[in-house]
């Protein structure tokens, strides 16, 4: 070992108790990733914040309507602060440093500390995913659940979601037996006193596993908005436009394989817990991702309203969220009017009934507009579409129906 003395008093306090062997240096027990790290972690939770309460605040001030996916992702929220309070803690100790510094610079009581606060931060962070998943799937929902193919979809979703979530959860309570927070770094020659009692899985492998399912929820979760888009007979710059605002999550999934190569190659890699903190990161990442691309639907009343209307006329008259005669869109949404399904998706509707329903919704909220006294919600996509039907003398009845997909 080269040297005597460090700046980390841990190290100096190993290496006057004699745990530091020959041939590692000091230089290199030194070394750490934890401030970019930590300022990473604080970054992201701050910016997922400000979007989360700005969806708040727009949909409870500015729309003066709430829903449960609302509430929902204000937990998630709450949970991914809970989470980064316990990522610091073991940041702190030194999880994320290198294997070197772990088996011998950190005392018996700091590892099995770090291991369980490590054991609590994932069953925080897989729950707080699952809130997340369902918060959009209630968005998703709510904005299109006339259709009833996306009502199904959205009702298997969800049992998938779930489906995938005990075995994650159970594989990290359950990963030793006799239960335990404890969680040896290896099962042979292993250096951790008290563990021996304690039969456990890789953590690698349970990670790997669980990072493959929540790929797989992503995936699905994701593909709702883009099938839902890819249904609309839309101009390029309007789909583009739709596409912008429902479509961020796709990155979630980008995230969501980073998580996989670093759990694969901590587990596998000699230095195992060199990638440590940079895997916290992107968990912090991921669920501050999904939480800030479902939040945006819901902020964009608020930034119709204070930005977008900036240099405006206010007095050209035209209620919030309609367009004026006077020309451009006025207030909290933007409205795609006379918007037509694809012919092939046509059938894909539902039955009569469900179409009867909302032409009835549609006609009550168009009187209510012409009264002035509704309220619109982000985007409104209005679609038109021509349904035929043959009678026995072969005629054929041509019916207009609108259905109105609010998002937000």
């Amino acid at each position: 070992m080269s040297g005597t003395t460090s700046t980390d008093p841990r190290i100096t306090a190993a290496i006057e108790a004699g745990r530091i062997p020959k041939g590692i240096s000091i230089a290199w027990l030194e070394q750490s990733r934890d401030k970019p790290a930590t300022g990473a972690i604080i970054f992201v939770t701050l910016l997922t914040g400000v979007f989360v309460l700005c969806r708040i605040a727009s949909r409870a001030f500015v729309l003066r309507r709430t829903g449960l996916d609302d509430w929902l992702a204000l937990l998630g929220l709450a949970l991914l602060i809970a989470f980064v309070v316990l990522d610091i803690q073991s940041i702190d100790i030194g999880s994320g440093r290198h294997y070197d510094y772990i088996i011998y610079v950190l005392t018996p009581e700091e590892v099995n500390r770090s291991e369980i606060v490590d054991f609590a931060a994932h069953i925080v962070y897989t729950v707080a995913l699952l809130i997340c998943r369902v918060s959009g799937l209630t968005f998703y929902h709510r904005i299109c659940s006339i259709h009833r193919g996306f009502r199904l979809a959205i009702q298997v979703l969800m049992g998938v979601l779930v489906a995938g979530f005990l075995p994650q959860l159970f594989l990290i309570i359950f990963h030793c037996t006799p239960v335990t927070g404890l969680w040896p770094y290896t099962q042979t020659n292993n250096w951790q006193e008290g563990v021996e009692d304690y039969e456990c899985l890789p953590w690698g492998l349970v990670y790997s596993v669980n990072s493959a399912v929540s790929l797989f929820c992503d995936f699905l979760l994701f593909g709702i908005p883009l099938a839902m888009i890819r249904m609309l007979d839309l101009p390029r710059k309007r789909r583009l436009q739709l596409a912008c605002i429902l479509l961020p999550g796709v990155l979630v999934t980008c995230i969501s394989i980073a998580r996989l190569v670093l759990v694969i190659e901590g587990q596998w890699n000699k230095d195992m817990s060199w990638t440590y903190n940079a895997l916290l990161a992107v968990e912090v990442s991921e669920i501050g991702a999904t939480l800030i691309s479902l939040s945006i639907p819901g902020i964009k009343p608020m930034w119709d309203k204070y930005i977008r209307r900036r240099g405006h006329d206010s007095s050209s008259g035209g209620r919030s969220g309609h367009s004026t005669k006077g020309g451009g869109t006025k207030g909290t949404s933007i409205t795609l009017n006379n918007l037509s399904l694809r012919p092939q998706h046509l059938n894909k509707l539902g039955s009569t009934s469900d179409c009867t329903y909302n032409d009835t919704k549609s006609r009550n909220r168009d009187k209510d507009d012409d009264d002035g006294t509704a309220s619109t919600e982000g985007i409104m996509v209005r679609v038109d579409f021509d349904m035929t039907t043959e009678s026995e003398t072969n005629s054929q009845y041509r019916r207009s129906k609108a259905i109105e997909a609010q998002v937000v």
